[in-house]
C-alpha cells in the first residue's frame, strides 16, 4: 500500500512526535525466535464469521483491475467497485474527491471512500487502508522494471480486502457499535527523500473531516497484512498515541493463537497513513508487517507484489483479531 518509512526510535514522546512530520521508507519488524517459541503451543482459534477465502477474493478482485495508480482507468474502475461493494453491504458511503499535486508536480485525481456501517451508533470504530498502488516498481531487483507500476496485492489491496470482509461480516448485525471505513487514496505516490510526499489522501481526509468534530472511539490502520510470513510488532508512534488499544489488539491476537505473528514487543517507528490522523488528534494504531533487520516483505515496491505474495492464513489471522476486538467492544 503506501510507502511508509521507518524512523529510528526516538528517546521520548516529544522527539518522536517531531518525527511525525517526516515520511520515511520501511514498515515492519521481524519476530524474535524466542517470541515465536513462546506462542508455538497456542493453537489458532477458528471463528465462523470472518472468511479468509472471501478476503482473499476481495484482494484478487482489486488486483484484477490492474495497478490502481491515480488517474488511470484501473484506478477509476476499482474505485467504482469498492464504493458499490460497500453500498451493497448496506453502508452509507460518501466520497471525497480532489485534485492533488504530487512531489514531482503531477496533478492526480484523489478519491477517498468513506463508509459507515450501522451509522446510527454513537460509538464508532474506524478501520482504514489505502487502496491505490505504487506508480513505479522502483525497488525491483530488475532495473528494467523500475518504471512499471505495481499490482499492490499486499501493499494496498490486502488491508482493503480484510476491511471489505469485515464490512460484509458485520453488515447483517444490529450492533451497538458502528464501524467506519476509510479507503484512502494517493498514499503511495512519493519519493524516498521527500518526507511530505506520502499519504496525500489521508492528509486530505484529516484536514477535511466529513463529519464536524469526528472522533472515533478507536482507529486501526491495516498495512501489508497479507504476506505468508508476516510479522506485526507494536509500531512506535501507535504505541505513543494509543497504548491501551495496542495492548488490547496484541492480547486478543495471543488469545487466538496468533502470538507468533503479532509479536508483543516494540518495533520500529513508521510514518504511515495513521500519522496523519494522529496529527489531527485521532489516536490511531498501525498493524503493519515489518521485519527487524530485513524491512518490508520481499515483494515491496516490486513486480512481485502480486497474488503470489498473499496468504489466506495471514488475512484470516488479522481479520479474526479485528473481528474479536469489534465483538468485544459492542
Amino acid at each position: 500500500m503506501n510507502i511508509t518509512r521507518i524512523f529510528r526510535a526516538a528517546a521520548g514522546m516529544a522527539a518522536a512526535f517531531s518525527l511525525l512530520l517526516s515520511c520515511g521508507a520501511g514498515k515492519k519488524t521481524p519476530a524474535a525466535d524466542d517470541a515465536r517459541q513462546e506462542n508455538a503451543d497456542v493453537a489458532p482459534v477458528a471463528l465462523t464469521a470472518f472468511s479468509p477465502d472471501s478476503a482473499y477474493a476481495y484482494v484478487g478482485r482489486q488486483v484484477a483491475f490492474g495497478p490502481r495508480v491515480p488517474g488511470t482507468e484501473a484506478h477509476r474502475l476499482c474505485g467504482d467497485w469498492l464504493s458499490a461493494k460497500l453500498k451493497g453491504f448496506g453502508a452509507d458511503v460518501t466520497e471525497q474527491t480532489a485534485t492533488l499535486t504530487t512531489f514531482d508536480g503531477t496533478r492526480i485525481p484523489m478519491r477517498n471512500i468513506f463508509a459507515r456501517v450501522n451509522p446510527g451508533a454513537e460509538r464508532r470504530i474506524l478501520l482504514l487502508a489505502h487502496w491505490d498502488s505504487r506508480p513505479w516498481a522502483d525497488n525491483d531487483p530488475d532495473e528494467s522494471k523500475h518504471a512499471a507500476p505495481v499490482d499492490g496485492a499486499n501493499d494496498g489491496a490486502s488491508g482493503v480486502g480484510v476491511i471489505l470482509e469485515l464490512a460484509r461480516t458485520f453488515s447483517k448485525t444490529n450492533e451497538t457499535t458502528g464501524i467506519d471505513i476509510l479507503l484512502c487514496d494517493a498514499e503511495d505516490w512519493g519519493e524516498e527523500s521527500n518526507d511530505e510526499s506520502w499519504a496525500l489522501g489521508t492528509r486530505h481526509f484529516a484536514n477535511n473531516l466529513p463529519i464536524q468534530g469526528y472522533m472515533p472511539s478507536a482507529a486501526i490502520l491495516l498495512d501489508m497484512v497479507g504476506a505468508p510470513d508476516a510479522t506485526f510488532m507494536r509500531e512506535y508512534f501507535s504505541q505513543l498515541a494509543n497504548p491501551a488499544l495496542a495492548d488490547e489488539i496484541w492480547s486478543i491476537a495471543k488469545s487466538l493463537g496468533y502470538g507468533d505473528m503479532f509479536v508483543n514487543r516494540m518495533g520500529s517507528a513508521v510514518n504511515d497513513d495513521h500519522v496523519e490522523l494522529i496529527k489531527a488528534g485521532i489516536p490511531t494504531i498501525d498493524i503493519i508487517d515489518y521485519r527487524e533487520g530485513e524491512g518490508f516483505f520481499s515483494g515491496w515496491h516490486t513486480s512481485a507484489d502480486n497474488m503470489d505474495a498473499i496468504s489466506k492464513e495471514t488475512l484470516g489471522a488479522v481479520g479474526r483479531v479485528i473481528e474479536k476486538y469489534i465483538n468485544r467492544n459492542n
